[in-house]
């Protein structure tokens, strides 16, 4: 197995996404250490890792004093961490026009997606440098590059989490850490399992007057080249390739996981556009 004797933590391991990439981390091999906010979203992926479950804590992942404690913990018990993900979300104002948000409700997803993903790198980056070696995985979005209406301080906030995996990884390649983040566009299953993209899909499927599947399945040919989204099994088996020491030469690297929705041309030019969606597709 891939993973085999490697212990993990996972922080968002009772979403749609952390717990797709917990399951797939324990099915390789490794004991999963989940992280979250809520206790009962966290035991429920918990049940499907089995043995693999190493531990449970509930908290912020922007307090970090509180995961510099469980990431302590963590190493302490299981002899040092090797790898880690954060996949946390927060709720924001996605759809409001920038003509009708507070500068406050724009950098608040800037502001909370790069504080813990900082907090938590760190955290475990210690323990990792300490040991030579590891591997932390971050999370963005096709946001970062295709531009949506109403999704100035997420997207700002995606391209910002990019940039500071590459200078993570410049500042820890030297410890033997490698800093990879996975880039997927809205996902196909993800609303079933609990992500907060459900609602978003739901308004934007009601303001186009179309089913939410409907929507979903009408988009995905207009801006991505496959004609669909990714799926959590593609994200979460590229989680643990990239995980894996056969990965072990990628560093400072963003994996696009889009399905190809950000398009580079030879003149620059915009590349796609899905008014319905509220999508505009740009080249990188």
């Amino acid at each position: 197995m891939m993973l085999e004797n490697t212990t993990a933590v996972v922080h968002g391991g009772g979403g749609a996404v952390g717990g797709a990439v917990a399951r797939a981390w324990a099915a390789a091999g490794a004991r999963v250490y989940l992280a979250g906010r809520t206790m009962a979203r966290l035991e429920t992926v918990a049940s499907d890792l089995g043995d693999a479950a190493a531990g449970l804590a509930e908290g912020d992942a922007r307090a970090a004093r509180a995961v510099a404690a469980h990431a302590d913990a963590v190493a302490a018990e299981a002899g040092g961490i090797d790898i880690a993900l954060n996949a946390v979300s927060f709720p924001f104002a996605h759809d409001t026009p920038v003509a009708e948000l507070t500068v406050d409700q724009v950098m608040q997803p800037v502001e909370a997606y790069l504080r813990t993903n900082l907090v938590t790198a760190t955290a475990v980056a210690r323990h990792m440098t300490a040991r030579g070696s590891g591997a932390i995985l971050t999370l963005s979005a096709g946001a970062s590059r295709v531009a949506a209406r109403g999704g100035l301080g997420y997207g700002i906030a995606c391209t910002a989490i990019e940039t500071m995996t590459q200078r993570l990884a410049v500042e820890l390649g030297p410890g033997g850490v490698r800093v990879v983040c996975l880039r997927p566009h809205l996902i196909a299953d993800a609303p079933a399992h609990g992500s907060y993209t459900g609602e978003l899909v739901e308004r934007r499927a009601a303001a186009a007057g179309v089913p939410a599947d409907r929507w979903l399945a009408g988009s995905a040919p207009h801006v991505t080249l496959l004609g669909r989204l990714p799926t959590l099994a593609e994200v979460a088996d590229a989680a643990v390739f990239l995980a894996s020491a056969r990965a072990g030469a990628i560093t400072g690297a963003v994996v696009d996981l889009t399905c190809g929705n950000a398009v580079r041309t030879g003149t620059g030019a915009l590349v796609g556009m899905l008014d319905q969606a509220g999508f505009v597709q740009v080249s990188e």
